[in-house]
Protein backbone atom coordinates (compact mmCIF):
# COMPACT_ATOMS: atom_id res chain seq x y z
CA UNK A 1 0.00 0.00 0.00
CA UNK A 2 2.79 2.24 1.06
CA UNK A 3 4.20 1.94 -2.25
CA UNK A 4 1.13 2.79 -4.23
CA UNK A 5 0.73 5.87 -2.62
CA UNK A 6 3.78 6.75 -3.38
CA UNK A 7 3.06 5.92 -7.47
CA UNK A 8 -0.22 7.72 -6.46
CA UNK A 9 1.76 10.75 -5.06
CA UNK A 10 4.43 10.97 -8.05
CA UNK A 11 1.79 10.80 -10.63
CA UNK A 12 0.07 13.03 -9.04
CA UNK A 13 2.69 15.24 -8.95
CA UNK A 14 3.75 14.53 -13.04
CA UNK A 15 0.19 15.63 -13.66
CA UNK A 16 0.60 18.53 -11.77
CA UNK A 17 3.88 19.43 -13.65
CA UNK A 18 2.37 18.72 -17.34
CA UNK A 19 -1.34 20.36 -16.72
CA UNK A 20 -2.25 22.75 -13.60
CA UNK A 21 -1.97 25.66 -15.39
CA UNK A 22 -3.97 24.44 -18.73
CA UNK A 23 -6.72 22.62 -16.57
CA UNK A 24 -7.06 25.75 -14.33
CA UNK A 25 -7.28 27.56 -17.55
CA UNK A 26 -10.22 25.79 -18.35
CA UNK A 27 -12.01 25.37 -15.53
CA UNK A 28 -12.01 29.42 -14.87
CA UNK A 29 -13.36 29.95 -18.48
CA UNK A 30 -15.93 27.95 -17.64
CA UNK A 31 -16.97 28.66 -14.75
CA UNK A 32 -15.68 32.38 -14.31
CA UNK A 33 -14.41 31.84 -11.25
CA UNK A 34 -10.63 31.51 -10.94
CA UNK A 35 -10.63 30.92 -7.22
CA UNK A 36 -13.36 28.44 -7.49
CA UNK A 37 -11.74 26.62 -10.02
CA UNK A 38 -8.35 26.27 -7.85
CA UNK A 39 -10.10 25.16 -5.22
CA UNK A 40 -12.13 22.32 -7.38
CA UNK A 41 -8.75 21.52 -8.81
CA UNK A 42 -7.03 20.86 -5.53
CA UNK A 43 -9.70 18.78 -4.00
CA UNK A 44 -9.29 16.71 -7.24
CA UNK A 45 -5.76 16.33 -6.83
CA UNK A 46 -6.47 15.65 -3.05
CA UNK A 47 -9.13 13.29 -4.00
CA UNK A 48 -6.89 11.58 -6.28
CA UNK A 49 -4.18 10.78 -3.86
CA UNK A 50 -7.11 9.00 -1.54
CA UNK A 51 -8.45 6.80 -4.69
CA UNK A 52 -5.28 5.98 -6.70
CA UNK A 53 -3.49 3.96 -4.62
CA UNK A 54 -6.83 1.67 -3.68
CA UNK A 55 -8.03 1.66 -7.34
CA UNK A 56 -4.80 2.29 -9.74
CA UNK A 57 -3.74 5.24 -11.56
CA UNK A 58 -6.27 6.04 -14.07
CA UNK A 59 -5.07 5.23 -17.81
CA UNK A 60 -6.13 9.52 -18.39
CA UNK A 61 -5.09 11.31 -15.25
CA UNK A 62 -5.44 14.37 -16.94
CA UNK A 63 -9.54 13.20 -17.69
CA UNK A 64 -10.09 12.10 -14.25
CA UNK A 65 -9.05 15.08 -12.40
CA UNK A 66 -11.25 17.31 -14.15
CA UNK A 67 -13.94 14.77 -14.33
CA UNK A 68 -13.77 15.41 -10.44
CA UNK A 69 -13.28 19.12 -10.59
CA UNK A 70 -16.03 19.58 -13.12
CA UNK A 71 -18.30 18.04 -9.88
CA UNK A 72 -16.97 20.73 -7.45
CA UNK A 73 -16.83 24.11 -9.79
CA UNK A 74 -21.25 22.87 -10.56
CA UNK A 75 -21.54 22.61 -6.60
CA UNK A 76 -19.87 25.45 -6.14
CA UNK A 77 -21.61 27.69 -9.15
CA UNK A 78 -24.96 26.18 -8.43
CA UNK A 79 -24.59 27.39 -4.41
CA UNK A 80 -23.69 30.82 -6.12
CA UNK A 81 -25.80 31.36 -8.60
CA UNK A 82 -30.40 31.37 -8.97
CA UNK A 83 -32.87 31.62 -11.12
CA UNK A 84 -33.22 30.87 -15.02
CA UNK A 85 -29.98 32.54 -16.39
CA UNK A 86 -28.30 30.65 -13.53
CA UNK A 87 -29.55 27.24 -14.52
CA UNK A 88 -28.58 28.22 -18.37
CA UNK A 89 -25.03 28.98 -17.53
CA UNK A 90 -25.02 25.71 -15.41
CA UNK A 91 -26.86 23.52 -18.24
CA UNK A 92 -23.52 25.12 -20.34
CA UNK A 93 -21.25 24.85 -18.23
CA UNK A 94 -22.13 20.98 -17.39
CA UNK A 95 -21.86 20.18 -20.91
CA UNK A 96 -18.43 22.00 -21.75
CA UNK A 97 -17.40 19.94 -18.98
CA UNK A 98 -18.90 16.36 -19.17
CA UNK A 99 -17.09 16.82 -23.22
CA UNK A 100 -13.95 17.73 -21.67
CA UNK A 101 -13.77 15.12 -18.83
CA UNK A 102 -14.41 12.31 -21.78
CA UNK A 103 -11.32 13.05 -23.19
CA UNK A 104 -8.08 15.25 -21.84
CA UNK A 105 -6.55 15.55 -25.02
CA UNK A 106 -9.71 17.68 -26.55
CA UNK A 107 -9.14 20.39 -23.95
CA UNK A 108 -7.90 23.41 -25.39
CA UNK A 109 -5.14 25.12 -24.29
CA UNK A 110 -6.52 28.89 -22.96
CA UNK A 111 -3.74 29.21 -20.84
CA UNK A 112 -2.86 32.68 -22.42
CA UNK A 113 -6.19 33.80 -22.56
CA UNK A 114 -6.32 32.96 -18.31
CA UNK A 115 -3.36 35.27 -18.48
CA UNK A 116 -4.72 38.07 -20.17
CA UNK A 117 -7.71 37.86 -17.91
CA UNK A 118 -5.41 38.54 -14.82
CA UNK A 119 -3.94 41.26 -16.89
CA UNK A 120 -7.00 43.08 -17.14
CA UNK A 121 -6.92 46.70 -16.44
CA UNK A 122 -9.79 46.25 -13.81
CA UNK A 123 -7.11 44.00 -11.50
CA UNK A 124 -4.68 46.06 -9.71
CA UNK A 125 -1.43 46.85 -11.42
CA UNK A 126 0.63 45.75 -8.96
CA UNK A 127 -0.56 42.39 -8.35
CA UNK A 128 -1.18 41.38 -12.23
CA UNK A 129 1.95 39.30 -12.63
CA UNK A 130 1.84 38.04 -9.09
CA UNK A 131 -1.89 36.45 -10.25
CA UNK A 132 -0.37 34.86 -13.44
CA UNK A 133 1.77 33.13 -11.59
CA UNK A 134 -0.03 31.76 -8.57
CA UNK A 135 -3.27 30.94 -10.94
CA UNK A 136 -0.86 29.20 -14.18
CA UNK A 137 1.99 27.93 -12.43
CA UNK A 138 0.43 27.07 -8.54
CA UNK A 139 3.13 29.23 -6.86
CA UNK A 140 2.51 30.14 -3.26
CA UNK A 141 1.93 33.52 -1.83
CA UNK A 142 5.53 32.97 -0.44
CA UNK A 143 7.48 32.07 -3.47
CA UNK A 144 5.94 34.87 -5.77
CA UNK A 145 6.05 37.84 -2.88
CA UNK A 146 10.19 36.98 -2.74
CA UNK A 147 10.27 37.32 -6.70
CA UNK A 148 8.22 40.90 -6.08
CA UNK A 149 10.14 42.29 -3.39
CA UNK A 150 7.19 42.32 -1.01
CA UNK A 151 6.12 40.52 2.29
CA UNK A 152 3.58 36.78 1.70
CA UNK A 153 0.92 38.07 4.02
CA UNK A 154 0.30 41.68 1.18
CA UNK A 155 0.66 39.49 -1.24
CA UNK A 156 -1.36 36.98 -0.20
CA UNK A 157 -3.96 39.66 0.23
CA UNK A 158 -3.65 40.91 -2.69
CA UNK A 159 -3.94 37.76 -4.49
CA UNK A 160 -7.04 36.90 -2.76
CA UNK A 161 -8.60 40.79 -4.00
CA UNK A 162 -7.64 40.03 -7.75
CA UNK A 163 -9.61 37.02 -7.79
CA UNK A 164 -12.46 38.29 -6.75
CA UNK A 165 -12.56 41.17 -8.67
CA UNK A 166 -12.47 38.46 -11.73
CA UNK A 167 -15.60 37.21 -10.77
CA UNK A 168 -17.64 40.39 -9.42
CA UNK A 169 -16.56 42.26 -12.52
CA UNK A 170 -16.87 39.53 -14.90
CA UNK A 171 -13.80 39.96 -16.58
CA UNK A 172 -13.71 37.76 -19.68
CA UNK A 173 -11.53 34.67 -20.30
CA UNK A 174 -9.75 35.82 -24.20
CA UNK A 175 -7.50 37.05 -26.18
CA UNK A 176 -7.90 41.08 -26.44
CA UNK A 177 -8.08 42.64 -29.32
CA UNK A 178 -4.98 44.82 -30.70
CA UNK A 179 -5.88 48.14 -29.47
CA UNK A 180 -6.53 46.66 -26.11
CA UNK A 181 -3.52 44.57 -25.85
CA UNK A 182 -0.77 47.61 -24.88
CA UNK A 183 -2.19 48.06 -21.55
CA UNK A 184 -2.00 44.41 -20.84
CA UNK A 185 0.79 42.58 -22.61
CA UNK A 186 3.22 44.00 -20.54
CA UNK A 187 1.69 41.87 -17.23
CA UNK A 188 1.93 38.44 -19.16
CA UNK A 189 5.22 39.22 -19.97
CA UNK A 190 6.45 40.35 -16.78
CA UNK A 191 5.21 37.49 -15.17
CA UNK A 192 6.04 34.92 -17.47
CA UNK A 193 9.61 35.87 -16.86
CA UNK A 194 9.03 36.03 -12.89
CA UNK A 195 8.61 32.17 -13.45
CA UNK A 196 11.68 32.13 -15.79
CA UNK A 197 13.81 33.61 -13.41
CA UNK A 198 12.71 31.67 -10.45
CA UNK A 199 13.54 28.23 -12.32
CA UNK A 200 16.88 29.34 -13.34
CA UNK A 201 17.52 30.05 -9.53
CA UNK A 202 17.60 26.10 -9.43
CA UNK A 203 20.90 26.60 -11.90
CA UNK A 204 22.10 22.76 -11.77
CA UNK A 205 18.57 21.53 -11.85
CA UNK A 206 17.82 19.56 -9.06
CA UNK A 207 15.03 20.97 -7.84
CA UNK A 208 12.48 19.61 -10.29
CA UNK A 209 9.51 21.69 -9.43
CA UNK A 210 11.97 24.75 -10.15
CA UNK A 211 13.29 23.17 -13.41
CA UNK A 212 9.78 22.52 -14.63
CA UNK A 213 9.01 26.77 -14.05
CA UNK A 214 11.66 27.59 -16.56
CA UNK A 215 10.87 25.20 -19.07
CA UNK A 216 6.62 26.43 -18.72
CA UNK A 217 7.79 29.83 -19.01
CA UNK A 218 10.13 29.35 -22.23
CA UNK A 219 6.68 27.17 -23.72
CA UNK A 220 4.45 30.42 -22.61
CA UNK A 221 7.09 32.46 -24.42
CA UNK A 222 7.09 30.67 -27.61
CA UNK A 223 3.14 30.58 -27.22
CA UNK A 224 3.09 34.47 -26.96
CA UNK A 225 5.43 34.86 -29.96
CA UNK A 226 3.20 32.26 -32.01
CA UNK A 227 0.12 34.03 -31.58
CA UNK A 228 1.54 37.81 -31.18
CA UNK A 229 4.70 36.86 -33.93
CA UNK A 230 4.94 41.53 -34.47
CA UNK A 231 5.03 42.22 -30.54
CA UNK A 232 8.89 43.31 -30.55
CA UNK A 233 8.61 42.77 -27.11
CA UNK A 234 7.42 39.61 -26.67
CA UNK A 235 10.33 38.45 -29.07
CA UNK A 236 12.75 39.96 -27.12
CA UNK A 237 11.45 38.14 -23.59
CA UNK A 238 11.76 34.91 -26.02
CA UNK A 239 15.24 36.06 -26.57
CA UNK A 240 16.32 36.87 -22.79
CA UNK A 241 15.44 33.72 -21.30
CA UNK A 242 16.92 31.73 -24.44
CA UNK A 243 20.42 33.64 -24.28
CA UNK A 244 19.95 32.91 -20.10
CA UNK A 245 18.91 29.40 -20.49
CA UNK A 246 21.57 28.60 -23.33
CA UNK A 247 23.87 28.82 -20.38
CA UNK A 248 22.52 26.50 -17.60
CA UNK A 249 25.04 23.59 -18.49
CA UNK A 250 28.04 25.74 -17.63
CA UNK A 251 26.85 27.14 -14.64
CA UNK A 252 28.16 24.28 -12.50
CA UNK A 253 31.21 22.68 -12.11
CA UNK A 254 32.07 18.85 -12.20
CA UNK A 255 31.58 18.43 -8.50
CA UNK A 256 28.09 21.20 -8.93
CA UNK A 257 30.46 24.14 -7.77
CA UNK A 258 28.81 27.26 -8.80
CA UNK A 259 30.74 28.70 -11.60
CA UNK A 260 30.26 32.77 -12.65
CA UNK A 261 29.52 33.96 -16.15
CA UNK A 262 33.40 35.12 -16.17
CA UNK A 263 34.75 32.31 -16.00
CA UNK A 264 32.40 29.71 -17.47
CA UNK A 265 33.84 27.02 -20.16
CA UNK A 266 31.66 28.80 -23.31
CA UNK A 267 31.97 25.30 -25.10
CA UNK A 268 29.37 24.24 -23.05
CA UNK A 269 26.86 26.77 -24.38
CA UNK A 270 23.82 26.14 -26.16
CA UNK A 271 24.58 27.50 -29.41
CA UNK A 272 21.05 26.51 -31.21
CA UNK A 273 19.76 28.17 -28.21
CA UNK A 274 21.93 31.52 -28.65
CA UNK A 275 21.02 32.03 -32.39
CA UNK A 276 17.28 31.62 -32.11
CA UNK A 277 17.78 34.66 -29.37
CA UNK A 278 19.62 36.41 -31.96
CA UNK A 279 17.26 35.86 -34.27
CA UNK A 280 14.18 36.95 -32.40
CA UNK A 281 16.20 39.90 -31.74
CA UNK A 282 16.53 40.34 -35.44
CA UNK A 283 13.62 40.17 -36.12
CA UNK A 284 12.09 42.77 -33.02
CA UNK A 285 14.23 45.49 -34.59
CA UNK A 286 12.83 46.64 -37.04
CA UNK A 287 9.26 46.87 -35.26
CA UNK A 288 10.69 50.39 -34.44
CA UNK A 289 9.44 49.95 -30.21
CA UNK A 290 12.57 49.52 -28.22
CA UNK A 291 10.91 48.03 -24.61
CA UNK A 292 13.13 46.36 -21.67
CA UNK A 293 13.15 42.80 -22.76
CA UNK A 294 14.84 43.62 -26.35
CA UNK A 295 17.17 45.80 -23.77
CA UNK A 296 18.06 42.82 -21.48
CA UNK A 297 18.48 40.82 -24.65
CA UNK A 298 20.26 42.87 -26.20
CA UNK A 299 22.23 42.78 -22.66
CA UNK A 300 22.64 39.39 -23.07
CA UNK A 301 23.68 39.69 -26.37
CA UNK A 302 26.87 41.75 -25.75
CA UNK A 303 28.26 39.83 -22.73
CA UNK A 304 27.48 36.63 -24.86
CA UNK A 305 29.83 38.48 -27.55
CA UNK A 306 32.13 39.54 -24.78
CA UNK A 307 32.96 36.35 -23.97
CA UNK A 308 33.26 34.33 -27.12
CA UNK A 309 34.93 37.50 -29.43
CA UNK A 310 36.92 38.81 -26.20
CA UNK A 311 35.76 41.98 -27.34
CA UNK A 312 36.05 44.66 -23.82
CA UNK A 313 32.80 45.88 -24.88
CA UNK A 314 31.55 47.50 -21.12
CA UNK A 315 31.06 50.79 -22.49
CA UNK A 316 28.29 49.56 -24.81
CA UNK A 317 27.33 47.19 -21.65
CA UNK A 318 26.82 50.70 -19.25
CA UNK A 319 24.66 52.51 -21.86
CA UNK A 320 22.88 49.68 -22.66
CA UNK A 321 21.65 49.77 -18.57
CA UNK A 322 21.66 53.54 -18.49
CA UNK A 323 18.42 52.87 -21.48
CA UNK A 324 17.33 50.22 -18.86
CA UNK A 325 17.46 51.74 -16.42
CA UNK A 326 16.00 54.72 -17.50
CA UNK A 327 12.77 52.75 -18.95
CA UNK A 328 12.63 50.43 -15.49
CA UNK A 329 13.76 52.48 -12.85
CA UNK A 330 14.16 49.11 -11.03
CA UNK A 331 17.14 49.05 -8.05
CA UNK A 332 18.45 45.38 -9.62
CA UNK A 333 18.94 46.71 -12.64
CA UNK A 334 20.81 50.01 -10.46
CA UNK A 335 23.33 47.37 -9.14
CA UNK A 336 24.10 45.86 -12.62
CA UNK A 337 24.71 49.01 -13.80
CA UNK A 338 26.72 49.64 -11.19
CA UNK A 339 28.92 46.41 -11.51
CA UNK A 340 29.44 47.47 -15.40
CA UNK A 341 29.97 51.05 -14.37
CA UNK A 342 33.06 49.17 -11.74
CA UNK A 343 34.77 47.81 -15.54
CA UNK A 344 34.58 51.45 -16.98
CA UNK A 345 35.23 53.85 -14.03
CA UNK A 346 36.54 51.74 -11.69
CA UNK A 347 35.04 50.21 -8.06
CA UNK A 348 34.72 53.59 -5.88
CA UNK A 349 32.44 55.13 -9.06
CA UNK A 350 30.53 51.62 -8.66
CA UNK A 351 30.48 51.75 -4.44
CA UNK A 352 28.54 55.36 -5.04
CA UNK A 353 25.97 54.23 -7.07
CA UNK A 354 25.43 51.52 -4.36
CA UNK A 355 25.16 53.53 -1.55
CA UNK A 356 22.90 55.84 -3.07
CA UNK A 357 20.73 52.80 -3.17
CA UNK A 358 21.43 52.18 0.54
CA UNK A 359 18.32 53.43 1.94
CA UNK A 360 16.00 51.08 -0.30
CA UNK A 361 14.62 49.18 2.10
CA UNK A 362 13.89 46.27 -0.90
CA UNK A 363 17.06 45.31 -1.05
CA UNK A 364 17.82 44.90 2.70
CA UNK A 365 17.38 41.40 2.20
CA UNK A 366 18.67 41.27 -1.73
CA UNK A 367 21.20 38.95 -1.74
CA UNK A 368 22.72 39.93 -5.28
CA UNK A 369 22.87 43.76 -3.48
CA UNK A 370 24.86 42.78 -0.85
CA UNK A 371 27.35 40.35 -2.93
CA UNK A 372 28.32 43.05 -5.29
CA UNK A 373 28.76 45.21 -2.39
CA UNK A 374 30.96 42.69 -0.80
CA UNK A 375 33.05 42.25 -3.91
CA UNK A 376 33.29 46.04 -4.72
CA UNK A 377 34.80 46.73 -1.10
CA UNK A 378 37.06 44.04 -1.94
CA UNK A 379 38.33 45.89 -4.90
CA UNK A 380 39.08 48.87 -2.90
CA UNK A 381 40.62 47.12 -0.07
CA UNK A 382 38.03 47.77 2.70
CA UNK A 383 38.22 44.14 4.05
CA UNK A 384 36.31 44.56 6.82
CA UNK A 385 33.03 45.72 5.35
CA UNK A 386 33.72 43.17 2.31
CA UNK A 387 33.78 40.79 5.14
CA UNK A 388 30.70 41.91 6.57
CA UNK A 389 28.54 42.17 2.97
CA UNK A 390 29.94 39.01 2.12
CA UNK A 391 28.80 37.71 5.81
CA UNK A 392 24.91 38.94 4.80
CA UNK A 393 25.03 37.50 1.45
CA UNK A 394 26.29 34.62 2.67
CA UNK A 395 23.09 34.00 5.10
CA UNK A 396 21.06 35.72 2.37
CA UNK A 397 21.84 33.00 -0.32
CA UNK A 398 19.39 29.79 -0.81
CA UNK A 399 21.56 27.98 -2.99
CA UNK A 400 24.51 25.65 -1.57
CA UNK A 401 26.49 26.19 -4.39
CA UNK A 402 26.13 29.77 -4.05
CA UNK A 403 26.84 30.06 -0.78
CA UNK A 404 30.03 28.13 -1.07
CA UNK A 405 31.23 30.27 -3.65
CA UNK A 406 30.55 33.64 -1.61
CA UNK A 407 32.05 31.44 1.70
CA UNK A 408 35.69 30.84 -0.93
CA UNK A 409 35.81 34.82 -1.67
CA UNK A 410 35.27 35.68 1.73
CA UNK A 411 37.74 33.47 2.31
CA UNK A 412 39.72 35.10 0.14
CA UNK A 413 40.78 37.85 1.60
CA UNK A 414 43.76 39.11 3.05
CA UNK A 415 43.84 39.57 6.91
Amino acid sequence: MREDGLAARDAAEQVARRSYGKLVAYLSGRARDVAAAEDALADAFAAALADWPRNGIPQSPEAWLLAVARRRTIDAARRQRTGEQAADHLAMMHDELEAAAANASDIPDQRLALMFACAHPAIEAGVRAPLILQVLLGLDAAMIASAFLTSPAAMGQRLVRAKDKIRKAGIPFRIPEHEELPGRLGAVLDAIYAAFSEGWTDSGGTDVARRDLAEEALFLGQLVTQMLPEEPEALGLLALMLYVEARRPARRGARGEYVPLAEQDISLWNMDMIEAAEGLLLRASPLDSIGRYQIEAALQSAHVARRRKGDANWSSIVQLYDALLALSGSPVVAINRALAIAEVEGAPAALEILQSLANDARLTQYQPYWAARAELLARTHARDEARHAYEVAIGLERDPAVRDFLLQRQSALAP
